[in-house]
Parts: structure tokens; sequence; C-alpha cells
């Protein structure tokens, strides 16, 4: 989202009662965020703002100048969770993860995550001694990445669900909706309870203010383990985001 429907998006999000904003130097939106925020009058120290770099800027001075300029454009002294957006095997990740923990030794960031990480990209985080918090990964009913999310859970790194409706595709399925029906709930209320129950973070775009209450509504009721236990065997292994430089064979 750009323009004055981030800034609006924002806006009414915080009001619902949200307080964790994620963007992307890569979204180019930052100060829109930062304008929805003074908008709201919600204080700095009750979000949480998670930023990511991009795949190009991974290079020590390159992650440091970026970092800095998240900052000025989102108007404020530090960011909650910087991540890498997408592993690009051309830049040494320790590199990466050196310059990312100098900025949280400055305070600049808080925590250090990654995104779109495979298992074999993790083992090589694991090898840099350097703690990362979480991994932000599509994941939904019809992409459960058991294995990573079971591999991440054991390092005790947090999995973000992005897609987490996989762009609308999720809520089409039968066992979703019989779910809907049966607990009188929407669609996208379902998946979200089912990721949070998980253990998942979750976080769905929308800039729709009966959406955006819909979805913040999903966590005021418990989904049955044997409800849970359907949508864990759904997996179709469908993607939604797969652009060219990914690397989820690696």
């Amino acid at each position: 989202m750009r323009g004055q429907e981030c800034v609006s998006a924002v806006v009414k999000a915080l009001e619902i009662g949200y307080r964790h904003l994620d963007t992307a130097d890569s979204y180019e939106n930052h100060r829109e965020v930062a304008q929805g925020i003074k908008q709201s009058g919600i204080k700095r120290e009750e979000l949480f703002i998670t930023t990511k770099v991009r795949r190009d800027d991974l290079h020590t001075q390159n992650l440091l100048d970026a970092a800095h300029r998240f900052l000025e454009e989102l108007h404020t002294d530090y960011v909650d969770l910087l991540l890498i957006h997408w592993p690009n095997k051309a830049i040494p990740v320790g590199e990466s993860l050196e310059a990312m923990e100098q900025l949280r030794s400055e305070k600049i960031i808080r925590t250090i995550g990654v995104s779109n990480f495979t298992i074999r990209h993790i083992e090589e985080v694991l090898k840099t001694g350097i703690e990362v918090a979480s991994n932000q990964v599509e994941f939904h009913p019809s992409l459960n990445q058991k294995e990573l999310k079971n591999f991440c859970d054991q390092n005790k790194i947090v999995i973000t669900a992005y897609s987490p409706l996989a762009r609308g595709y999720d809520l089409e399925l039968p066992v979703i909706k019989d779910l809907s029906q049966k607990y009188g709930k929407t669609p996208s209320q379902v998946i979200l309870n089912w990721l949070v129950n998980k253990g998942l973070v979750a976080i769905p775009k929308s800039s729709n203010p009966q959406r955006l209450l819909e979805n913040f509504q999903s966590l005021d009721w418990q989904i049955d383990p044997q409800d849970m236990e359907l949508i864990d065997n759904i997996n179709e292994n469908h993607r939604a985001v797969t652009p060219v430089f990914a690397e989820f064979d690696y």
C-alpha cells in the first residue's frame, strides 16, 4: 500500500488496536507509515515496527546506510525488527548479519530477523552465532511449511506468516468454508486463528476497515484441536509469491 491508502490503513488499524506494523524498503511506503502513526497519536513505545532490507543492499556499508535512512523515513529513533527481505547467495549472510549486529549494538534496531529463508539458509545463519529472532515466510493452509516451522521452532526462531490467506485462494478451500460455517466465523478468521494457535505471527494485509476489524477479531475465540488437524492436513504446496530471484529450492 502507498499514498493516502497506506496512511488511512495505518490510522484505522491503530484505532482498532493493532500495534505491529510490517513494512519494507521495497514497499516504498515508510513515509506514509510514519504519517499514519503521527496522525494516530499512538506513542512510539506502544508500537512494534518491522521493516526489511532489499536483497541488493546486504553488503555492510549498503546495509548500514539503508538502516539509517529507514529511521529518517519512518521518523523514529529505532526499528523493533529488521529483516533481510530475501536471501542473496552472492553476498555472504555472515557479512549482513554482522552489520545488523552492529546496528543492534548501537540501538538502531532492537531485533534481527530474516525473510524467505529455507532450512539451508537458516543453517548458514546459525553457523554465524548471531541470534536471529524471526523468519518471515509465506505460510497458510495450502502452503503449510511444516518442516521449516519445526526447524525454526527447534532453534527458537519465530515464523511470521505473510500472505496468510494466500491472496484469497485459501478462503475458498472446502475445509475452511466448512469450519467457517461450524464456528460462525469468516474464512479469514478461521485461517488466522489456526496460524496464531500454531504459534505463528500472522500479518494479513488490508486497507478495508471492515476486514481490518474482522481480522483483528480472529483472536477472540478458540479453534478445536481436531479442526486444527483438519487444516494441518490441507497442504497443497500452493505458493502465491514466486519472484524470479527467490531461492526456495536452495
